[in-house]
């Protein structure tokens, strides 16, 4: 080997070394304990292994008047709260149900043939929601992602509830 082939190939494995050591990967579980935390204060959306997780006090095996059974949602990461509905009315029907005012819709989610209740990300809801809770700072990304990143939890976006023709738009992953 010539000497200036054998630095080149010498600078090459000591970069790629330093490339390789210096990783800035994140432990899963550590990233999903983060947006676990970053759920909204409201019950719709808190995180969830099993139904029982959610709205403690509120649902119906608990005693309370929610409007509808208790969901957990295993599509979406780490779960989500939610329960189901069959109009706008029956989403914080219960006394003490939802915390902070933002709207919420009764929207079929996905594929799975049932209505459910969800933050809404519609304009006239993100519209009344910023002039309700008043002014946040939004980032540059669409407005009601950013509304819902903001209202909601930094680990939501709005997007459609994909249910067919009466589908919703509302704050997901």
């Amino acid at each position: 080997m010539t000497p200036p082939l054998a630095r080149a190939l010498a600078l090459a494995s000591t970069v790629a070394a330093l490339v390789a050591c210096s990783s800035t990967t994140t432990d899963p579980t550590l990233a999903d304990a983060a947006a676990d935390a970053a759920r909204p204060p409201e019950q719709t959306g808190q995180a969830c292994r099993s139904p029982a997780d959610c709205y403690p006090g509120l649902a119906s095996g608990d005693g309370g008047a929610l409007k509808g059974d208790v969901q957990c949602l295993d599509r979406v990461t780490n779960g989500y709260c939610t329960h189901l509905c069959d109009s706008d009315a029956d989403c914080c029907a219960a006394p003490g149900e939802c915390k902070t005012g933002l709207r919420q819709v009764c929207a079929p989610f996905e594929s799975t043939g049932k209505k459910m209740c969800f933050l809404s990300c519609e304009p006239g809801d993100v519209a009344a929601g910023i002039a309700a809770v008043g002014p946040v700072f939004f980032d540059t990304g669409a407005k009601e992602d950013a509304y819902c990143k903001s209202f909601a939890s930094q680990a939501l976006g709005c997007r459609s509830t994909g249910g067919g023709k009466e589908n919703r738009k509302v704050c997901l992953p």
